[in-house]
């Protein structure tokens, strides 16, 4: 009997062993002999697909920074309804882990595909009402309790979209370029930031940044426009396959009998739970980083440092190159240098920019907001670009779907839920040093979990 590989002393092996029913080398996606579309059409479609749905997700983060606390929490003033606005950007967090369980389950029983066009549509359904939703002084306070249930499945679509993106590009992905093709799912919040930002700027520049027509409708197009480029996402996912590793997983899994197919949640928590509690862990910082950096220093910019809404997009623009090229570099080191040792710089990196960050930024200089927001995009695309890999790498075929997701997703509740919603009272207390020293913390527990994660670059999957 054959191992297909072996993860570390003490851990369940990836694949389990060829015969009874699982599948062996075989499974492996070779894309020559697959009979399915080509590898780059696969990567072309996640990177669109997840586009789509995080265009959805930060024009979201975007209006709560600059429009929500005005238009939903008009009567609690500007601290308290920054802080109420950011609490309803991370309702979505605490979704995306049942989003998780819930699309994983489904995407690792009847397969990516059609799960993944299941997230998109009601990523597109939720965003397209939220630009529809009236403000408070129409329909009163239903206004904020509807906008928090819109986002609740906006962050529940999301927990199902990153794992199936990323498995699509890594299951077809040939060996030794794994990192490089689960790149391009992640290059997709790269473009969607600058997107949101780009339709946003727009958007103000039109209606010739008048602050009221912004308010009363201006922000309302970017959620409108979501609906086309839903179309399109739709589209390309609807014209790939299935993944010849997920196909070969349904052949031996119709081989069991009944009562030895179980739910793949159990079955990750079962087997899996140390590796799905450490990459929560290991990836917290990436989340806080990004978040703070997309979200929470639009805000701080505008309403702490005084620049002006299109300065402060434009840098957002500018900043989400600077986020790609991150990705893109990390992910090909990640294929020579392993997935664990280039999260592991970003990590470091993390925490001593941390502590610099907010005295950077509190000298009030707009070169320092530029150097400020591109170098913490920098730092969590390092990581960014290697969990394409990495986590597909780290579970089994039968529950992978779910597994990638829930240790992605809770690794989305501890970094990017929690920070930017008390780092408004935090500065607002304490000054913007308090916010550097909780992200160093957050960064130290990041470096320790990915330092007790085991290399999964020359897995087979």
């Amino acid at each position: 009997m054959t191992t297909v590989s072996t993860p570390g002393a003490g851990e369940p092996p990836v694949e389990q062993a060829v015969g009874a029913g699982q599948p062996g080398p075989a499974a492996t996606a070779r894309p020559g002999n697959t009979g399915g579309p080509g590898i780059r059409r696969v990567a072309i479609a996640s990177c669109i697909g997840t586009t789509i749905e995080f265009y959805d997700f930060f024009i979201y983060g975007t209006a709560a920074a600059l429009v929500f606390p005005t238009v939903f929490f008009p009567a609690l003033g500007a601290t308290a309804g920054t802080v109420a606005s950011f609490a309803t950007f991370a309702v979505a967090f605490v979704a995306r882990p049942v989003g998780a369980m819930l699309f994983g389950h489904f995407g690792d029983r009847i397969g990516r595909k059609k799960t993944l066009v299941s997230t998109l549509l009601l990523m597109g359904i939720a965003t397209l009402l939220i630009g529809l939703l009236p403000g408070a002084e129409t329909i009163g306070v239903a206004a904020p309790i509807i906008l928090v249930l819109l986002r609740f499945v906006q962050g529940f679509a999301v927990g199902g979209e990153w794992a199936g993106a990323t498995l699509l590009t890594a299951e077809y992905a040939p060996p030794g370029k794994r990192g490089l093709y689960a790149m391009f799912p992640q290059l997709g919040p790269a473009i969607a930031f600058a997107l949101s930002s780009g339709t946003f700027l727009f958007t103000g520049l039109a209606l010739g940044d008048t602050n009221e027509a912004f308010l009363n409708y201006g922000w309302r197009i970017p959620f409108l426009f979501s609906i086309v480029l839903v179309a399109i996402g739709l589209y390309m996912r609807l014209a790939i396959e299935e993944t010849p590793v997920f196909r070969a997983e349904t052949e031996a899994r119709a081989a069991e009998p009944e009562q030895k197919r179980t739910l793949p949640f159990l079955d990750a928590l079962r087997h899996q739970t140390k590796e799905i509690l450490l990459s929560a862990g290991a990836l917290a910082i990436m989340f806080a980083f990004f978040y703070m950096g997309t979200a929470y220093l639009t805000s701080y910019a505008t309403s702490t440092l005084g620049f002006d809404r299109p300065f402060v997009l434009t840098v957002g623009i500018a900043s989400s190159v600077v986020f790609g090229a991150a990705i893109v570099l990390s992910a090909l080191y990640s294929d020579r240098f392993g997935r664990r040792r280039v999260i592991m710089v970003s990590c470091g990196f993390s925490v001593v920019w941390a502590l610099a960050l907010f005295p950077l930024l509190d000298t009030g200089s707009p070169v320092a907001f530029v150097v400020g927001m591109m170098v913490t995009l920098a730092i969590f695309g390092i990581a960014y670009g290697p969990c394409g890999a990495l986590l597909p790498e780290m579970f089994h075929t039968r529950y992978r779907y779910t597994g990638a997701g829930l240790g992605y997703n809770l690794a989305g509740v501890l970094g990017g839920a929690i920070p930017p919603m008390i780092a408004a009272p935090l500065a607002a207390a304490y000054g913007g040093i308090a916010i550097g020293v909780m992200l160093m913390v957050i960064g130290l527990v990041s470096f320790v979990c990915t330092a007790a994660l085991v290399e999964t670059r020359d897995r087979a999957l």
